[in-house]
């Protein structure tokens, strides 16, 4: 993209008509608003934030900045929608106490402990797939390996049982999908109809489980259970809405992790020699995925709403005022990083906001990690040589940056 077509989809930028070649690279765009409206208003009356600072800022007011969603979803979902439910149920557009009591519950059954002892099982499942591939000479880097990873870690930490576990991308994909700026008649149909069928299904696994009960050291879903009798108070509803939520947090987000990980590093030889290099030195892979996470975001934006009339970035916000925070362009803020815009694997004192910040900083950021240098490192040890065969296709969407099929040979 040009710097002058930047500059005239900037000069206009509406999240409700983004053109078709926003979608292939945002940040052009994301940098000429930083330069000419870092705090801009939209056409709806909302604002969009593009400075990493002023992105901080909010994360750390949460007594300012809601993250309830029930004024803004419940117009564009509209009242009794299984979306709405959905949505407005889960951790993370939630406020305390409710966000604070499912944290408290999911955190338990993600101690370091519990997240190291899931590293064997880890490994040898990124090694089936891995075997499956170089049987086939090659593949897809989405569907036959990024995505099929957090399914199944996510699925083992909810204990749902392999032969159920088919359709949990699909309904992820479509309740994800209709968190869009834009929400097409289509994205809100399939949305709608993926959380019926995806709460139709947990109420039979809960059902299971109370009379089953797992270890609640590593059964997410056990602990979640058991919290209620504990005292957690969670209702059925925020149960069930909490157990989609995990597997949306975990799955999409670690997807784009690793398939955006491996295309970049087709398109950045001279990191992946560097990479190859240190690929049995733990700490330069976890330096490489937060390089990874800070580069191609897996989860672009984020939302909150100003509980009373405060000030962002130098300019006036009213009480009640939307506020989109752009994670993509806040992680390449020149402010907040050298050479944004290049991949450097080795950068020191990454302070992305990938994972968030603030009481809302994703509760699983360290499984993703995990997921991240696992699934990147064997992959490179096993195919160093590896080669895309044709373009990789974008998701299209604003919100979450992802690929949908990457077909690569190795």
């Amino acid at each position: 993209m040009s710097p002058e077509r930047a500059r005239e989809i900037a000069a206009s930028f509406d999240l409700r008509a983004l053109p078709a070649d926003f979608y292939a690279n945002p940040y052009p765009v994301y940098a000429a608003l930083r330069e000419q409206e870092p705090v801009r208003r939209m056409p709806d009356g909302s604002w969009f934030l593009t400075r990493h600072a002023d992105l901080v800022a909010v994360y750390r007011d949460a007594h300012c900045f809601s993250s309830d969603k029930k004024v803004e979803f419940t117009p564009k979902y509209g009242p009794g929608a299984p979306l709405l439910e959905h949505h407005t149920t889960s951790l993370v557009f939630n406020d305390p106490p409710l966000h604070t009591r499912v944290r408290k519950l999911i955190m338990g059954a993600l101690t370091r402990r519990a997240i190291a002892e899931m590293e064997p099982g880890l490994v040898a499942l990124v090694d089936r797939l891995l075997d499956a591939m170089a049987d086939k000479g090659g593949g897809d880097l989405i569907e036959d390996f990024a995505s099929a990873i957090p399914v199944e870690i996510i699925g083992n930490l909810l204990g749902v049982p392999h032969g159920d576990r088919g359709p949990l991308r699909g309904w992820s994909l479509a309740i994800l999908g209709a968190l869009e700026p834009r929400l097409t008649p289509q994205q809100e149909e399939l949305g709608n109809r993926s959380v019926r069928e995806f709460v139709d299904y947990l109420r039979i696994l809960v059902a299971d489980r109370r009379r089953h009960p797992g270890d609640p050291e590593h059964d997410v879903l056990t602990r979640l259970i058991q919290g209620e009798a504990a005292g957690e108070q969670l209702s059925e509803t925020e149960l069930l809405q909490n157990c989609i939520f995990i597997l949306n947090a975990g799955h999409e987000t670690t997807t784009n992790l690793i398939g955006n990980a491996l295309c970049a590093l087709a398109e950045w030889p001279q990191e992946k020699a560097k990479l190859l290099a240190a690929t049995g030195d733990e700490a330069a892979m976890t330096l490489a995925v937060d390089e990874f996470l800070r580069f191609e975001s897996s989860n672009q934006l984020g939302n909150r709403r100003a509980l009373h009339a405060c000030e962002v970035g130098g300019v006036a916000l009213p009480e009640g005022a939307l506020v989109t925070l752009c994670i993509g362009a806040a992680n390449r803020d020149p402010a907040q990083f050298a050479r944004p815009d290049v991949l450097d694997l080795g950068r020191q004192d990454n302070r992305h906001l990938a994972f968030g910040f603030g009481i809302h900083q994703c509760a699983g950021l360290s499984l993703a990690r995990l997921e991240g240098r696992i699934a990147i490192g064997r992959f490179l040890s096993r195919f160093p040589n590896y080669a895309l065969t044709e373009a990789p296709t974008r998701g299209g969407r604003a919100r979450f940056r992802g690929f949908l099929q990457a077909p690569f040979s190795c």
